[in-house]
């Protein structure tokens, strides 16, 4: 039976029924509902507006559903529409009047707004401990990579040679922000909407701080209409979705890179990998695949929840109904998306030859040897153009940079010595390194020294 039917003469249509409903999604916010009901029952007793025994007799009742709906003996129904009048409705048939003293000074529209918040502070919470256990990952790899060299890119192309540590600390910094971001969006998440009412408040002596404290939010929303009706906190929840999701995705691409025979770097762990159906040799970098394809999902939760909120007159508007799905689906997305990628690069094999071998060729210590000329006093720009011609000489013969004879370095400039071949070491070119945040492995363990420090 509908909660709201006395304005009514007649009943709803059953197709409407189904295409108003929620409760076939929202009924995993059992436990918020339950626990906002359980504050604003208390409340309300503590004000007088129920006396201390209704209180309490309410209280007891949505302890005793919660405990049932999580043994599976509650049965939720289309009927009640949603999560909310679902348990109303459960109370009600349990304790009979007193049931329906709960909504006194209460909105659905306040209601669910708190519902989703304190959803969304347990999901930044576990967002956080993923964040938290890939961090720790990368780092450990990084420490154990400080001596593995290997190519670094500009345009897929070889451009300076640099240490596997180094490439993943920059991967640690971009999920490092990515944690502060998750960080941030709480503060606006954890603001207390209840108390609200519809949009204009409620003419009942409530105590929305003590609504606050006892729901663990860390200040009240000040204004009702605001707090009802916009959904801001959730938008910024899936634009740090999104961002994570982008860096998983460049990761993924160059796992997915690495992984081909073309590369050779890595080898993905056969836990984290699939065959072919047809084609008996293939092993199928899919983990990695899909988290690059789930991307683009949360991309359109994000999209979904902005155009869903874009031009809504205030105050709440049925369309807020359609919030919930694009973020459950996003944080089911994201969570799923960082404890499987964190186990596949734990469990993944470094060929750590074929990275210093793909290292040594590519033209990549032309930069150093630019900077050699410099070191004589050359202008830079004369210098790039002096080792441009000669990377044009050696690709015409077939040779690498230190593998061309001093006569042949002299017949680009004078100024190459003997010494220009130490200097053009893959080895010698990371070490030559020497700007604060660079691949030199001095630099590459201070990284890892701040990180560790907390700096």
């Amino acid at each position: 039976m509908k909660l709201w039917k006395g304005r009514f003469a007649k009943a709803s249509a059953s197709s409407a029924d189904e295409f108003n409903a929620s409760i076939g999604f929202d009924q995993r916010l059992y436990r918020e509902d339950i626990t906002g009901s359980i504050a604003h029952a208390k409340m309300l007793g503590k004000q007088g507006i129920l006396t201390p025994e209704e209180s309490q007799q309410i209280v007891q009742a949505l302890q005793e559903i919660l405990a049932d709906i999580e043994a599976g003996k509650i049965e939720f129904t289309v009927e009640s529409e949603d999560i909310h009048m679902n348990i109303e409705t459960v109370l009600t048939e349990r304790i009979g009047q007193t049931g329906k003293k709960l909504h006194t000074a209460r909105s659905r529209n306040d209601q669910v707004a708190v519902d989703f918040r304190l959803y969304l502070k347990k999901e930044s919470a576990a967002v956080d401990e993923l964040l938290s256990q890939l961090l720790d990952t990368l780092l450990a790899l990084a420490k154990e990579h400080q001596e593995t060299i290997m190519p670094g890119y500009t345009h897929l192309q070889r451009a300076q040679p640099v240490t596997l540590a180094y490439h993943l600390l920059a991967y640690y910094q971009m999920f490092a922000r990515d944690k502060e971001r998750f960080c941030d969006c709480l503060t606006r998440i954890d603001r207390l909407p209840l108390g609200s009412g519809a949009l204009a408040g409620t003419t009942y002596n409530t105590d929305r701080d003590f609504l606050a404290s006892e729901l663990g939010f860390a200040s009240v929303l000040p204004n009702g209409m605001d707090a009802v009706a916009d959904r801001d906190f959730a938008l910024e929840f899936l634009n740090c979705c999104s961002i994570t999701m982008m860096h998983l995705s460049r990761f993924c691409e160059e796992l997915i890179l690495w992984s081909s025979v073309e590369f050779s770097f890595i080898e993905i762990d056969d836990a984290y990998s699939t065959g072919s159906s047809i084609m008996p040799q293939k092993k199928n970098p899919d983990m990695a695949e899909l988290i690059r394809g789930k991307s683009g999902r949360v991309y359109g939760d994000l999209m979904a929840l902005l155009t869903i909120c874009k031009g809504l007159p205030l105050a709440y508007n049925k369309d807020l109904q359609e919030d919930k799905e694009p973020v459950f689906d996003a944080v089911d997305t994201v969570k799923a998306s960082l404890g499987i990628f964190t186990e596949m690069i734990r469990t993944m094999k470094v060929r750590e030859q074929k990275m210093a071998e793909a290292a040594k060729y590519g033209y990549m210590n032309a930069t150093d040897a630019a900077d050699y000329l410099v070191a004589k006093g050359i202008p830079f720009r004369d210098c790039h153009e002096i080792i441009g011609r000669m990377v044009l000489y050696a690709i015409e013969n077939g040779k690498a940079l230190d593998e061309l004879t001093i006569e042949e370095f002299h017949s680009f400039s004078d100024a190459f010595g003997e010494d220009i071949y130490e200097k053009i070491a893959v080895r010698s070119c990371i070490e030559a390194k020497k700007s604060a945040g660079s691949t030199s492995f001095a630099s590459v363990a201070r990284q890892i020294a701040d990180i560790e420090a907390g700096k």
